[in-house]
């Protein structure tokens, strides 16, 4: 939909634990002001796992082409660190015969959100979803993310 509000689930390549390395991080944060350069969007909420990342993005109104702007930031990351966390030799034949990186799952789950009451969902779902990956409980118990390397920003309007 134009202009619409998404929230979107990317996977690392079986699941690689590797998003919350320094330099991935600051690549990932690269390549999404490269994309917001070329295409714009407004950031409303991200969380940074090792293996996965959840985020809600505005598109401008007239505009409805997320996969473009998921392809600059998943191209840029690619291009710099492919490689470096999992061999060629694990890739299947087809992601080696259509030249495809290392790093990422070759699609990502997107949600239209539809109203205010999903957005609020939404962001709570990203909110706790470090915190019920470690402990499975409620988020009084954030000091222990840090254990198992989980980034958590919470962005609202950026």
């Amino acid at each position: 939909m134009e202009g619409g509000t998404y929230f979107f689930t990317v996977n690392t390549y079986h699941r690689q634990p590797i998003l919350t390395d320094d330099l991935i991080r600051r690549t990932l944060r690269e390549g999404i002001c490269q994309a917001r350069q070329t295409l714009l969007f407004k950031i409303k909420a991200w969380v940074l796992l090792p293996d996965h990342l959840h985020c809600i993005w505005t598109l401008p109104s007239g505009d409805a082409n997320f996969p473009a702007r998921w392809a600059i930031i998943k191209r840029y990351v690619s291009r710099r660190y492919d490689g470096h966390f999992l061999r060629m030799q694990g890739l299947s034949h087809s992601r080696r015969k259509r030249k495809e990186s290392a790093l990422w799952q070759r699609r990502f789950w997107e949600h239209l959100i539809r109203n205010e009451a999903d957005f609020r969902r939404h962001v709570d779902y990203i909110h706790w979803n470090p915190v019920d990956l470690v402990r499975g409980t409620h988020p009084t118990v954030a000091p222990s993310i840090k254990k198992v390397g989980v980034r958590c920003v919470l962005c609202i309007d950026l």
